[in-house]
Protein backbone atom coordinates (compact mmCIF):
# COMPACT_ATOMS: atom_id res chain seq x y z
CA UNK A 1 0.00 0.00 0.00
CA UNK A 2 1.35 3.57 -0.34
CA UNK A 3 2.82 6.09 1.89
CA UNK A 4 1.46 9.00 0.46
CA UNK A 5 -0.61 10.40 -2.38
CA UNK A 6 -0.91 13.14 -4.22
CA UNK A 7 -4.40 15.07 -5.18
CA UNK A 8 -4.02 16.16 -8.22
CA UNK A 9 -7.44 18.22 -7.81
CA UNK A 10 -9.18 20.83 -5.52
CA UNK A 11 -12.38 21.56 -3.72
CA UNK A 12 -14.68 19.10 -2.36
CA UNK A 13 -13.33 15.97 -4.79
CA UNK A 14 -9.92 16.83 -3.12
CA UNK A 15 -11.22 16.74 0.38
CA UNK A 16 -13.27 13.64 -0.92
CA UNK A 17 -10.07 11.51 -1.51
CA UNK A 18 -7.87 13.43 1.27
CA UNK A 19 -10.85 12.04 3.81
CA UNK A 20 -10.15 7.98 2.36
CA UNK A 21 -7.04 8.44 2.16
CA UNK A 22 -6.55 9.38 6.15
CA UNK A 23 -9.13 5.88 7.06
CA UNK A 24 -6.78 4.12 4.83
CA UNK A 25 -3.92 5.50 7.04
CA UNK A 26 -2.15 6.99 4.13
CA UNK A 27 -0.52 10.47 4.41
CA UNK A 28 -2.02 12.99 1.17
CA UNK A 29 -0.79 16.13 -0.01
CA UNK A 30 -2.64 18.74 -1.73
CA UNK A 31 -1.92 21.05 -4.61
CA UNK A 32 -3.08 24.32 -5.19
CA UNK A 33 -3.03 27.59 -6.92
CA UNK A 34 -2.37 30.44 -5.32
CA UNK A 35 -5.98 31.42 -5.80
CA UNK A 36 -6.85 28.22 -3.73
CA UNK A 37 -4.00 28.99 -0.87
CA UNK A 38 -7.10 29.19 1.89
CA UNK A 39 -9.11 26.18 0.15
CA UNK A 40 -10.46 23.33 3.12
CA UNK A 41 -8.44 20.47 1.33
CA UNK A 42 -5.54 22.50 1.91
CA UNK A 43 -6.43 22.84 5.20
CA UNK A 44 -7.20 19.35 5.70
CA UNK A 45 -4.30 17.17 4.09
CA UNK A 46 -1.56 16.45 5.86
CA UNK A 47 0.75 18.49 3.47
CA UNK A 48 0.22 21.34 0.59
CA UNK A 49 2.37 22.42 -2.03
CA UNK A 50 1.65 25.54 -4.50
CA UNK A 51 1.60 24.79 -7.84
CA UNK A 52 1.16 28.10 -9.60
CA UNK A 53 -1.25 30.79 -10.29
CA UNK A 54 -4.80 31.06 -10.51
CA UNK A 55 -5.30 29.95 -14.75
CA UNK A 56 -5.87 26.41 -14.77
CA UNK A 57 -3.36 25.64 -17.12
CA UNK A 58 -0.13 27.15 -14.73
CA UNK A 59 -1.33 25.04 -11.88
CA UNK A 60 -4.20 22.57 -11.95
CA UNK A 61 -3.23 21.20 -15.64
CA UNK A 62 0.71 21.24 -15.44
CA UNK A 63 2.79 18.37 -15.63
CA UNK A 64 5.26 19.69 -14.70
CA UNK A 65 3.97 21.29 -11.92
CA UNK A 66 2.14 18.57 -10.51
CA UNK A 67 5.11 15.84 -10.88
CA UNK A 68 7.49 17.91 -9.35
CA UNK A 69 5.38 18.40 -6.20
CA UNK A 70 5.40 14.69 -6.10
CA UNK A 71 9.41 14.59 -6.31
CA UNK A 72 9.50 17.14 -3.35
CA UNK A 73 6.89 16.03 -1.47
CA UNK A 74 7.91 11.76 -2.05
CA UNK A 75 4.62 10.75 -3.22
CA UNK A 76 4.12 7.52 -4.39
CA UNK A 77 0.84 8.48 -6.39
CA UNK A 78 -1.70 10.27 -7.93
CA UNK A 79 -4.94 10.85 -7.27
CA UNK A 80 -6.83 13.00 -10.27
CA UNK A 81 -10.56 13.53 -8.48
CA UNK A 82 -12.80 14.43 -11.61
CA UNK A 83 -11.94 16.93 -14.60
CA UNK A 84 -8.79 18.72 -15.17
CA UNK A 85 -6.65 15.92 -15.50
CA UNK A 86 -8.08 12.78 -14.75
CA UNK A 87 -9.15 11.73 -18.00
CA UNK A 88 -5.66 13.01 -19.90
CA UNK A 89 -3.91 10.27 -21.60
CA UNK A 90 -0.45 12.22 -22.14
CA UNK A 91 -0.35 12.73 -18.65
CA UNK A 92 -1.11 9.69 -17.01
CA UNK A 93 1.84 8.22 -19.23
CA UNK A 94 3.87 10.82 -17.57
CA UNK A 95 3.20 10.08 -14.57
CA UNK A 96 4.21 6.03 -15.32
CA UNK A 97 7.22 7.30 -17.38
CA UNK A 98 8.59 9.07 -13.66
CA UNK A 99 8.05 5.40 -11.67
CA UNK A 100 4.77 6.66 -10.03
CA UNK A 101 1.63 5.32 -10.08
CA UNK A 102 -2.06 6.85 -11.21
CA UNK A 103 -4.63 5.94 -9.58
CA UNK A 104 -7.61 5.00 -12.39
CA UNK A 105 -7.05 3.07 -15.70
CA UNK A 106 -4.51 3.05 -17.97
CA UNK A 107 -3.15 5.31 -20.76
CA UNK A 108 -4.62 3.18 -23.29
CA UNK A 109 -7.96 3.26 -21.88
CA UNK A 110 -8.12 6.26 -21.72
CA UNK A 111 -7.08 7.25 -25.00
CA UNK A 112 -9.83 4.91 -27.03
CA UNK A 113 -12.79 5.83 -24.54
CA UNK A 114 -11.51 9.78 -25.15
CA UNK A 115 -12.29 9.26 -28.80
CA UNK A 116 -16.07 8.85 -29.16
CA UNK A 117 -15.75 7.00 -32.57
CA UNK A 118 -12.99 4.68 -30.83
CA UNK A 119 -15.32 4.12 -27.67
CA UNK A 120 -18.35 3.33 -29.64
CA UNK A 121 -16.51 0.20 -32.13
CA UNK A 122 -14.68 -0.84 -29.17
CA UNK A 123 -17.91 -1.03 -26.81
CA UNK A 124 -20.11 -2.74 -30.18
CA UNK A 125 -17.03 -5.26 -30.56
CA UNK A 126 -17.95 -5.78 -26.65
CA UNK A 127 -21.50 -6.85 -27.13
CA UNK A 128 -22.57 -3.17 -25.23
CA UNK A 129 -25.71 -1.62 -27.51
CA UNK A 130 -25.14 1.40 -28.95
CA UNK A 131 -27.31 4.12 -30.63
CA UNK A 132 -27.77 4.00 -34.48
CA UNK A 133 -25.37 6.57 -36.98
CA UNK A 134 -22.16 6.69 -38.80
CA UNK A 135 -19.53 4.12 -38.96
CA UNK A 136 -16.81 6.74 -38.13
CA UNK A 137 -15.84 10.37 -38.34
CA UNK A 138 -18.02 11.97 -41.23
CA UNK A 139 -16.41 14.10 -43.77
CA UNK A 140 -18.20 16.83 -45.11
CA UNK A 141 -22.29 17.85 -45.80
CA UNK A 142 -22.87 15.27 -48.16
CA UNK A 143 -21.84 12.03 -46.29
CA UNK A 144 -23.71 13.73 -43.88
CA UNK A 145 -27.20 14.25 -45.09
CA UNK A 146 -26.42 10.53 -46.41
CA UNK A 147 -26.44 9.02 -43.25
CA UNK A 148 -29.27 11.07 -41.63
CA UNK A 149 -31.40 9.71 -44.38
CA UNK A 150 -30.34 6.41 -43.76
CA UNK A 151 -30.68 6.49 -40.00
CA UNK A 152 -33.80 9.04 -40.01
CA UNK A 153 -34.37 12.47 -38.82
CA UNK A 154 -34.41 13.57 -36.13
CA UNK A 155 -30.15 13.15 -35.92
CA UNK A 156 -27.60 14.69 -33.33
CA UNK A 157 -23.96 15.65 -34.87
CA UNK A 158 -21.37 15.14 -32.37
CA UNK A 159 -17.92 16.14 -32.10
CA UNK A 160 -15.62 13.33 -31.73
CA UNK A 161 -13.24 14.68 -28.94
CA UNK A 162 -15.89 16.33 -27.32
CA UNK A 163 -17.82 16.61 -23.85
CA UNK A 164 -19.64 18.95 -21.43
CA UNK A 165 -22.23 19.39 -24.41
CA UNK A 166 -19.24 21.42 -26.52
CA UNK A 167 -20.03 20.65 -30.26
CA UNK A 168 -23.11 19.09 -30.31
CA UNK A 169 -25.95 19.93 -32.53
CA UNK A 170 -29.42 18.83 -33.38
CA UNK A 171 -31.03 18.41 -37.23
CA UNK A 172 -34.67 17.80 -37.08
CA UNK A 173 -35.22 17.86 -40.75
CA UNK A 174 -32.84 17.82 -44.23
CA UNK A 175 -33.05 21.61 -44.09
CA UNK A 176 -31.18 21.99 -41.10
CA UNK A 177 -28.52 19.48 -41.84
CA UNK A 178 -25.56 21.57 -43.18
CA UNK A 179 -26.35 24.50 -40.56
CA UNK A 180 -25.66 22.18 -37.77
CA UNK A 181 -22.63 19.92 -39.36
CA UNK A 182 -20.74 23.03 -39.82
CA UNK A 183 -21.87 24.46 -36.41
CA UNK A 184 -20.95 21.67 -34.58
CA UNK A 185 -17.73 21.19 -36.32
CA UNK A 186 -17.01 25.07 -35.64
CA UNK A 187 -17.81 24.33 -31.92
CA UNK A 188 -15.51 21.19 -31.99
CA UNK A 189 -12.55 23.32 -33.60
CA UNK A 190 -12.86 26.10 -31.05
CA UNK A 191 -13.23 23.90 -27.90
CA UNK A 192 -10.79 20.77 -28.61
CA UNK A 193 -8.98 21.52 -31.35
CA UNK A 194 -10.43 19.21 -33.13
CA UNK A 195 -13.08 19.84 -35.87
CA UNK A 196 -14.12 15.69 -36.45
CA UNK A 197 -18.11 14.98 -35.86
CA UNK A 198 -20.44 11.80 -35.69
CA UNK A 199 -24.22 11.47 -36.28
CA UNK A 200 -26.25 9.61 -34.34
CA UNK A 201 -30.07 9.14 -34.27
CA UNK A 202 -31.37 11.50 -32.10
CA UNK A 203 -33.66 9.72 -29.44
CA UNK A 204 -37.22 11.55 -28.50
CA UNK A 205 -37.49 11.05 -25.03
CA UNK A 206 -34.51 9.17 -23.62
CA UNK A 207 -33.40 8.82 -19.92
CA UNK A 208 -30.01 9.45 -18.94
CA UNK A 209 -28.76 6.48 -17.62
CA UNK A 210 -25.26 5.34 -16.38
CA UNK A 211 -23.59 2.41 -15.14
CA UNK A 212 -20.83 2.14 -12.02
CA UNK A 213 -18.44 -0.29 -12.94
CA UNK A 214 -15.12 -1.24 -11.20
CA UNK A 215 -12.29 -3.32 -12.38
CA UNK A 216 -9.21 -4.86 -10.81
CA UNK A 217 -7.25 -4.86 -14.16
CA UNK A 218 -6.63 -8.32 -14.43
CA UNK A 219 -9.59 -9.51 -16.02
CA UNK A 220 -12.01 -8.89 -12.96
CA UNK A 221 -15.24 -6.60 -13.17
CA UNK A 222 -18.09 -5.56 -11.31
CA UNK A 223 -21.33 -3.35 -11.86
CA UNK A 224 -22.67 -1.19 -9.13
CA UNK A 225 -26.20 -0.52 -10.53
CA UNK A 226 -27.18 2.56 -11.97
CA UNK A 227 -27.51 6.12 -11.96
CA UNK A 228 -30.92 8.15 -13.25
CA UNK A 229 -28.77 11.55 -14.38
CA UNK A 230 -31.58 12.72 -16.63
CA UNK A 231 -31.83 16.16 -15.53
CA UNK A 232 -29.76 18.01 -17.38
CA UNK A 233 -29.37 21.76 -18.05
CA UNK A 234 -27.19 22.05 -21.44
CA UNK A 235 -26.03 18.75 -20.85
CA UNK A 236 -25.29 19.91 -17.43
CA UNK A 237 -26.14 16.83 -15.01
CA UNK A 238 -28.44 19.01 -11.99
CA UNK A 239 -30.01 16.26 -10.19
CA UNK A 240 -28.68 12.06 -9.70
CA UNK A 241 -30.57 9.32 -7.85
CA UNK A 242 -30.12 5.70 -7.89
CA UNK A 243 -31.87 3.37 -8.63
CA UNK A 244 -33.26 4.71 -11.66
CA UNK A 245 -37.25 4.94 -10.98
CA UNK A 246 -37.93 3.64 -14.93
CA UNK A 247 -35.17 0.39 -14.35
CA UNK A 248 -36.52 -2.75 -13.50
CA UNK A 249 -34.43 -5.21 -11.77
CA UNK A 250 -34.15 -7.77 -14.79
CA UNK A 251 -33.39 -4.76 -16.98
CA UNK A 252 -30.81 -3.72 -14.20
CA UNK A 253 -29.20 -7.37 -14.43
CA UNK A 254 -29.03 -7.39 -18.03
CA UNK A 255 -27.27 -4.16 -18.84
CA UNK A 256 -25.03 -4.49 -15.50
CA UNK A 257 -23.90 -8.09 -16.60
CA UNK A 258 -22.76 -6.80 -20.25
CA UNK A 259 -21.21 -3.55 -18.81
CA UNK A 260 -19.28 -5.31 -16.29
CA UNK A 261 -18.23 -7.94 -19.01
CA UNK A 262 -16.95 -6.00 -21.54
CA UNK A 263 -14.68 -3.87 -19.19
CA UNK A 264 -13.62 -7.41 -17.75
CA UNK A 265 -12.16 -8.40 -21.26
CA UNK A 266 -9.98 -5.13 -21.81
CA UNK A 267 -8.45 -5.87 -18.07
CA UNK A 268 -10.21 -2.49 -17.31
CA UNK A 269 -8.50 -0.85 -13.51
CA UNK A 270 -10.61 1.30 -11.31
CA UNK A 271 -13.90 3.19 -11.61
CA UNK A 272 -15.54 3.45 -14.76
CA UNK A 273 -18.81 4.80 -15.93
CA UNK A 274 -20.58 3.83 -18.94
CA UNK A 275 -23.63 6.36 -20.08
CA UNK A 276 -26.49 5.33 -22.22
CA UNK A 277 -29.58 6.83 -23.42
CA UNK A 278 -32.85 4.48 -22.34
CA UNK A 279 -36.17 4.44 -24.17
CA UNK A 280 -38.39 2.17 -24.61
CA UNK A 281 -36.79 -0.50 -22.37
CA UNK A 282 -33.63 -0.20 -24.51
CA UNK A 283 -30.44 0.95 -24.14
CA UNK A 284 -27.85 2.87 -26.17
CA UNK A 285 -24.16 3.19 -25.31
CA UNK A 286 -22.78 7.28 -25.63
CA UNK A 287 -19.58 7.13 -23.99
CA UNK A 288 -17.90 6.02 -20.72
CA UNK A 289 -16.41 8.37 -18.71
CA UNK A 290 -12.86 6.72 -17.39
CA UNK A 291 -12.77 8.00 -13.64
CA UNK A 292 -15.05 8.86 -10.70
CA UNK A 293 -17.99 10.33 -11.28
CA UNK A 294 -19.18 13.50 -9.38
CA UNK A 295 -22.55 11.58 -8.47
CA UNK A 296 -20.50 8.43 -7.03
CA UNK A 297 -21.68 9.26 -3.91
CA UNK A 298 -25.68 7.86 -4.52
CA UNK A 299 -24.08 4.61 -5.05
CA UNK A 300 -21.75 4.45 -2.29
CA UNK A 301 -24.95 5.62 -0.35
CA UNK A 302 -27.22 2.04 -2.07
CA UNK A 303 -24.34 -0.07 -2.04
CA UNK A 304 -22.63 0.64 1.32
CA UNK A 305 -19.15 0.88 -0.65
CA UNK A 306 -16.03 3.38 -0.78
CA UNK A 307 -15.33 4.10 -4.33
CA UNK A 308 -12.24 6.06 -3.84
CA UNK A 309 -10.70 3.68 -0.84
CA UNK A 310 -11.47 0.87 -3.64
CA UNK A 311 -9.29 2.83 -6.19
CA UNK A 312 -6.32 3.49 -4.43
CA UNK A 313 -6.85 0.11 -3.43
CA UNK A 314 -6.66 -1.50 -6.73
CA UNK A 315 -4.03 1.34 -8.15
CA UNK A 316 -2.11 0.05 -5.13
CA UNK A 317 -2.29 -3.55 -6.50
CA UNK A 318 -4.87 -5.27 -4.05
CA UNK A 319 -8.14 -7.41 -5.14
CA UNK A 320 -11.39 -6.14 -5.70
CA UNK A 321 -13.01 -5.85 -1.74
CA UNK A 322 -16.01 -7.14 -2.49
CA UNK A 323 -17.63 -9.66 -5.43
CA UNK A 324 -20.96 -8.87 -7.53
CA UNK A 325 -22.26 -11.57 -5.40
CA UNK A 326 -21.64 -9.47 -2.26
CA UNK A 327 -23.35 -6.27 -3.93
CA UNK A 328 -26.98 -5.14 -2.81
CA UNK A 329 -29.19 -2.24 -3.51
CA UNK A 330 -30.24 -0.97 0.06
CA UNK A 331 -33.00 1.55 -0.58
CA UNK A 332 -32.94 4.90 -2.63
CA UNK A 333 -30.28 8.19 -2.59
CA UNK A 334 -30.39 11.49 -4.46
CA UNK A 335 -28.15 14.28 -4.94
CA UNK A 336 -28.21 16.99 -6.31
CA UNK A 337 -25.57 19.74 -7.47
CA UNK A 338 -25.32 23.36 -5.77
CA UNK A 339 -23.79 25.80 -7.68
CA UNK A 340 -22.45 29.14 -7.02
CA UNK A 341 -25.05 31.15 -9.95
CA UNK A 342 -27.06 33.72 -10.14
CA UNK A 343 -31.42 32.32 -11.13
CA UNK A 344 -32.63 32.71 -13.44
CA UNK A 345 -29.52 32.80 -15.89
CA UNK A 346 -26.96 30.61 -14.22
CA UNK A 347 -24.42 33.35 -14.05
CA UNK A 348 -21.65 32.24 -11.67
CA UNK A 349 -21.75 34.04 -8.59
CA UNK A 350 -18.02 33.76 -7.11
CA UNK A 351 -17.48 35.60 -3.53
CA UNK A 352 -17.13 35.51 0.57
CA UNK A 353 -18.93 32.83 1.96
CA UNK A 354 -20.58 35.21 5.20
CA UNK A 355 -22.13 32.07 6.87
CA UNK A 356 -22.37 28.70 5.66
CA UNK A 357 -24.06 25.30 7.70
CA UNK A 358 -24.41 22.21 6.34
CA UNK A 359 -27.73 20.12 7.26
CA UNK A 360 -27.19 17.22 8.73
CA UNK A 361 -29.07 13.91 10.59
CA UNK A 362 -29.72 10.46 9.38
CA UNK A 363 -29.21 10.07 5.69
CA UNK A 364 -27.57 13.23 4.86
CA UNK A 365 -24.22 13.69 3.21
CA UNK A 366 -22.84 16.97 2.24
CA UNK A 367 -20.00 17.06 0.31
CA UNK A 368 -18.24 20.14 -0.37
CA UNK A 369 -15.30 22.23 0.52
CA UNK A 370 -16.85 25.49 1.94
CA UNK A 371 -16.81 26.97 5.37
CA UNK A 372 -17.71 30.61 7.00
CA UNK A 373 -15.45 33.41 5.68
CA UNK A 374 -13.85 31.11 2.66
CA UNK A 375 -13.79 33.12 -0.79
CA UNK A 376 -15.08 31.51 -4.03
CA UNK A 377 -12.58 31.71 -6.77
CA UNK A 378 -13.66 33.23 -10.24
CA UNK A 379 -11.80 30.46 -12.02
CA UNK A 380 -12.76 27.46 -11.88
CA UNK A 381 -16.09 25.73 -12.14
CA UNK A 382 -19.15 26.90 -10.06
CA UNK A 383 -19.95 23.85 -8.11
CA UNK A 384 -19.28 24.42 -4.43
CA UNK A 385 -21.50 21.29 -2.69
CA UNK A 386 -23.52 18.28 -3.50
CA UNK A 387 -25.87 17.13 -1.04
CA UNK A 388 -26.81 13.49 -0.79
CA UNK A 389 -29.46 11.86 0.93
CA UNK A 390 -30.22 8.37 1.49
CA UNK A 391 -34.04 6.71 2.32
CA UNK A 392 -35.66 3.57 2.67
CA UNK A 393 -37.13 4.13 -0.43
CA UNK A 394 -37.18 6.80 -2.95
CA UNK A 395 -40.62 8.79 -0.95
CA UNK A 396 -38.26 8.69 2.13
CA UNK A 397 -35.54 10.23 0.08
CA UNK A 398 -37.43 13.14 -1.54
CA UNK A 399 -38.49 13.75 2.14
CA UNK A 400 -35.17 14.26 2.98
CA UNK A 401 -33.88 15.96 0.58
CA UNK A 402 -36.56 18.39 1.49
CA UNK A 403 -35.66 18.91 4.84
CA UNK A 404 -32.27 18.81 4.39
CA UNK A 405 -32.60 21.73 1.77
CA UNK A 406 -33.95 23.80 4.10
CA UNK A 407 -31.53 23.41 7.10
CA UNK A 408 -28.66 24.22 4.42
CA UNK A 409 -27.21 28.02 4.85
CA UNK A 410 -25.27 29.85 2.03
CA UNK A 411 -24.87 33.51 2.75
CA UNK A 412 -22.99 36.00 1.10
CA UNK A 413 -23.50 34.30 -3.02
CA UNK A 414 -26.28 32.99 -5.05
CA UNK A 415 -26.71 29.36 -5.79
CA UNK A 416 -29.10 27.17 -7.50
CA UNK A 417 -30.47 25.64 -4.28
CA UNK A 418 -34.06 27.49 -4.93
CA UNK A 419 -33.68 25.76 -8.62
CA UNK A 420 -34.05 22.52 -6.48
CA UNK A 421 -36.58 23.71 -4.09
CA UNK A 422 -38.78 24.28 -6.83
CA UNK A 423 -38.32 21.23 -8.50
CA UNK A 424 -39.50 19.28 -5.08
CA UNK A 425 -42.51 20.97 -5.98
CA UNK A 426 -43.55 19.23 -9.86
CA UNK A 427 -45.18 16.63 -10.02
CA UNK A 428 -42.93 15.08 -12.32
CA UNK A 429 -40.34 14.61 -10.45
CA UNK A 430 -42.16 13.48 -7.47
CA UNK A 431 -43.22 10.49 -9.51
CA UNK A 432 -40.07 10.47 -11.36
CA UNK A 433 -41.52 10.90 -14.57
CA UNK A 434 -38.81 12.96 -16.39
CA UNK A 435 -36.27 12.82 -19.22
CA UNK A 436 -33.24 14.67 -20.85
CA UNK A 437 -35.35 17.40 -22.14
CA UNK A 438 -38.01 17.50 -19.34
CA UNK A 439 -35.48 20.49 -17.06
CA UNK A 440 -34.69 22.78 -20.18
CA UNK A 441 -38.11 22.71 -21.35
CA UNK A 442 -39.31 23.63 -17.47
CA UNK A 443 -36.48 26.02 -17.09
CA UNK A 444 -38.04 27.96 -20.87
CA UNK A 445 -41.92 28.30 -18.95
CA UNK A 446 -40.44 29.38 -16.40
CA UNK A 447 -38.88 31.92 -17.09
CA UNK A 448 -41.91 32.60 -19.66
CA UNK A 449 -43.76 33.65 -16.36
Amino acid sequence: MFDKILIANRGEIALRVVRAAREMGIKSVAVHSTADSDAMHVRMADEAICIGPPPSGQSYLSFPAILSACEITGAQAIHPGYGFLSENAAFVQAVEDHGLTFIGPTAEHIRVMGDKIAAKDTMKALGVPCVPGSDGGVPNVEAARSIAAEIGYPVIIKATAGGGGRGMKVAKSEAEIERAFQTARSEAKAAFGNDEVYIEKYLQKPRHIEIQVFGDGKGRAVHLGERDCSLQRRHQKVFEEAPGPAITEELRARIGKTCAEAVAKINYAGAGTIEFLFEDDEFYFIEMNTRLQVEHPVTEAIFGVDLVREQIRVAAGLPMSFQQDDLHIRGHAIEVRINAEKLPNFAPCPGRITQYHAPGGLGVRMDSALYDGYRIPPYYDSLIAKLIVHGQDRAEALARLNRALGELIVDGVDTTVPLHNALLSEPDILSGNYNIHWLERWLEQALQK
